[in-house]
């Protein structure tokens, strides 16, 4: 068997044919709010098999795709299941269970399948969801943003006759109310001291380019 993956690794790496994958990576962005997020994983299809309890085992963790681990990226910080979560990229891993799934944000991205050891600490948020019976079977394992709103989404996850979804949500209103105090209130020196640089770069009216300068540092302590 060894001597078989030796040759199939060498084959592989000489390969000039490229040849469908059987887990095709795909890669999602939505807009949630005034958040992006983006999403990467591979599909796997059931062929035949009995996926969860079987295929993928009952409480053990599980890639949440196949090949490399599946990401989550969010431009903004948000809240998934009461618990805060940085802007940046994580790993997304589950523990299926018949009833419920535990879904894991995992502060390292970088691991083909689950990490060989895993680390606690880099665990950022679990949460348990609750698994709902489809009334038709899903081929290929699937991901999906559900139920949009400016205020959050749902990230959707089918195969089989199982969907899971996980709620998170984002700081849309928080960014709208900051953004309309500031202009509300007007231009800040810094508005003031742009505004003032460009002009004397371009050469435009000095006597508005020295106003504003004023203007920056009567605001500035």
């Amino acid at each position: 068997m060894l001597c078989l993956a030796v040759i199939g690794m060498t084959f592989s790496v000489n390969a000039q044919i490229e040849t469908p994958q059987p887990s095709p990576f795909s890669k999602m962005e939505q807009k949630v709010g005034l958040t992006d997020v983006t999403l990467e994983y591979s599909r796997p299809n059931m062929r035949g098999r009995t996926v969860f309890g079987d295929l993928i085992p009952y409480g053990e963790v599980w890639r949440l795709g196949a090949n490399q681990n599946t990401k989550i990226m969010f431009s903004t910080d948000v809240t998934v299941g009461g618990k805060n979560l940085k802007s940046g990229t994580y790993a997304m891993y589950a523990v299926p269970n018949e009833k419920s799934w535990d879904v894991i944000f995992y502060t390292d991205s970088n691991n083909w399948g689950t990490p060989q050891k895993w680390d606690e600490s880099k665990v950022a948020a679990k949460i348990s969801a609750e698994t709902y019976p489809l009334p038709m079977q899903i081929e290929t394992f699937t991901m999906s943003f559900d139920d949009l709103s400016s205020g959050g989404a749902t990230l959707g996850i089918m195969w089989s006759d199982v969907y899971v979804g996980v709620t998170f949500e984002v700081p849309s209103d928080k960014m709208v109310s900051a953004a309309i105090d500031k202009i509300m209130k007007g231009p800040g020196a810094g508005d003031y001291y742009a505004a003032a640089v460009y002009y004397l770069q371009e050469g435009k009216d000095m006597k508005q380019a020295k106003e504003w300068i004023d203007k920056a540092m009567s605001m500035t302590p």
